[in-house]
């Protein structure tokens, strides 16, 4: 009997240990290949990646995190940063000149940062990252109508 209980106490001592309760930074980035390349770092153990969709690089990063950490890839709950050009990418239906006149900055150069022409400043990373912020929080606070027929 004692053993029966030993065994259920392993399992879920293995269970608790397999669930990531913090966030992982995941960065991702658009290589010259073409490619989504993305990395991570736990502790003080680089994992990178690359993949064709940011999907599939996200998957492909969990079962890394598995092989090297144990963390079951269900359990991986990713805080992804991008750069702009990748970002504007992935999120392709935003409007980029709406979203360069919100922050404050010039449409034209906006494009030059989405397309990776350009890189910008810490300063103009910031406005950007309020303006897409200030968007989510409008978004969020949206609520329709219901019309009866």
């Amino acid at each position: 009997m004692a053993d029966i209980y030993a065994i259920l106490i392993f399992q879920s001592i293995q269970e608790i240990m397999s669930i990531n309760l913090n966030p992982i930074q995941l960065i991702i980035e658009r290589g010259e290949d073409g490619l989504y390349w993305g990395r991570t770092n736990i502790d003080d153990n680089l994992l990178t990646e690359n993949a064709a969709t940011v999907e599939e690089l996200e998957v492909k990063i969990r079962q890394l995190i598995y092989d090297f950490h144990g963390i079951e890839p269900e359990n991986v709950v990713f805080e992804v940063e991008y750069d702009l050009e990748t970002f504007f990418e992935e999120f392709d239906f935003l409007n980029i000149s709406k979203i360069a006149k919100q922050a404050g900055i010039n449409s034209s150069l906006m494009r030059q940062y989405a397309s990776g022409t350009k890189h910008p400043g810490q300063k103009q990373v910031k406005k950007i990252e309020e303006a897409i912020r200030s968007l989510g929080q409008r978004l969020s606070e949206v609520t329709f109508t219901h019309y009866s027929v």
